[in-house]
């Protein structure tokens, strides 16, 4: 019988749930609870099944790793290694700008507070850098080669522009110091560099802010997402009344949450100034918490796991706001309780940003705030939680019983 091949569909390979994955010869995709998902290479050898990893879905995608895979079965079938398919593609002398940056982002990876960054990194390169640097040698790449790349987008998307020279700079120094080629030369390095051709980022940058719904809607947009069922639209709600990023809320864990305190404190690596963050709980919060302790499947520690058990997609969360707000972001509602903070109430501006999250710019002043201001944010959250409700009957009071 015929070994069936390429099971998998990459949209599958994104949103599977936890498991062990088969995409046909030989080839696994395993999903961890936590949502990471990496390539497995499992065969049989001297009668033992032996596995290879072959790197996370971010850094190889599926048509990357059937091709590895094909050359890993050739190599079975030989009786010969296959993993000295995977040495062969790290050696030195053969790599090129996208193997070291796909090296880069691996050996960044546990540096970075989460997996979008890696995403981003990949997205960017493989968009921008890769249709002409990929197969390039890093030696053999030009000034010539960055101001191609850079040149059309420098104007009309600056802060990519921007972010894409970063990176192909920090690919070309990965390649610098593992003897690839000359590190004081790098033709994507600004200063001494491209600031002789390119105008400064700042002199054309046009900032884009997120979309941010008035904050005198947010009832309106609140009451619709309460005639949802779905677990989109439930986080939705517990975003905007907690006031975090999304990937805060979609990554929220049980093991984050005291009950009884009423407080989510999420850890400082799931944080984007890497410090922890505690939100005192709203009784509209606490509710929606019920609802979903009452869908808890098993041991899943996701608070608000996606379809197949994983964390929930942006895609999903979007679909849900879009529905009845096409023109709001989600990450606007940060913006829509800062300016229903500062327009309506008489909290300070220090309370605000600490419900945020924010880092306080001013070195002085944060040496001397050593208090994360927990119980007035109480009294914050509890009044945020109220004017979202609108006319809702039945807002109560956080009942605070943190120590």
């Amino acid at each position: 019988m015929a070994t069936r091949l390429h099971l998998l569909k990459a949209r599958q390979a994104e949103t599977l749930g936890t498991g062990f994955h088969s995409d046909g010869g030989n080839l696994f995709l395993r999903v961890k609870p936590t949502g990471s998902r990496a390539w497995v290479f499992r065969y049989t050898s001297a009668g033992k099944v032996r596995e290879l990893g072959l790197g996370s879905l971010l850094s190889r995608s599926l048509a990357e790793a059937r091709l590895v895979a094909d050359k890993m079965r050739k190599a079975v079938a030989e009786g010969t290694d296959p993993g000295l398919v995977l040495q062969a593609r790290a050696d030195p002398v053969a790599m090129t700008f996208r193997d070291c940056a796909l090296a880069l982002i691996e050996a960044k990876r546990p540096g970075w507070s989460n997996s979008k960054h890696a995403q981003q990194w990949e997205n960017t390169l493989r968009d921008y850098a890769y249709p002409s640097l990929a197969a390039k040698r890093p030696a053999d790449i030009t000034l010539v080669d960055i101001k191609t790349i850079l040149l059309p987008i420098w104007v009309t998307k600056t802060e990519t522009a921007t972010r894409l020279r970063q990176r192909i700079e920090a690919v070309l120094d990965y390649a610098a110091v593992h003897g690839l080629c000359d590190g004081a030369r790098n033709p994507a390095r600004w200063k001494g560099v491209l600031n002789k051709v390119l105008p400064e980022p700042n002199k054309v940058r046009t900032r884009d802010h997120h979309a941010a719904a008035p904050y005198q809607d947010v009832p309106a947009i609140m009451a619709a997402l309460r005639l949802k069922e779905h677990t989109s639209a439930l986080m939705l709600r517990f975003l905007i009344l907690t006031a975090v990023r999304s990937g805060e809320a979609r990554g929220a864990l049980w093991s984050e949450i005291d009950v009884p305190a009423r407080v989510w404190s999420i850890p400082a690596r799931r944080m984007k100034a890497q410090r922890e963050h505690r939100i005192p709980l709203s009784q509209e919060a606490m509710e929606i918490l019920r609802v979903m302790a009452a869908r808890r499947q098993g041991s899943n520690d996701l608070v608000f796991p996606g379809l197949r058990g994983g964390v929930m997609s942006d895609v999903a969360v979007n679909k849900s706001l879009h529905a009845f707000a096409p023109d709001v972001t989600v990450h606007g509602f940060r913006s829509s309780f800062r300016d229903w903070g500062a327009e309506q109430t008489s909290f300070p501006s220090a309370v605000m940003e600490l419900a945020l999250a924010h880092v306080n710019k001013n070195r002085v002043e944060a040496a001397y705030q050593r208090s994360d201001l927990f119980d007035r944010r109480v009294d914050l959250m509890n009044t945020w939680a109220e004017f979202c409700a609108g006319d809702r009957q039945g807002s109560q009071p956080i009942e605070h019983n943190a120590p």
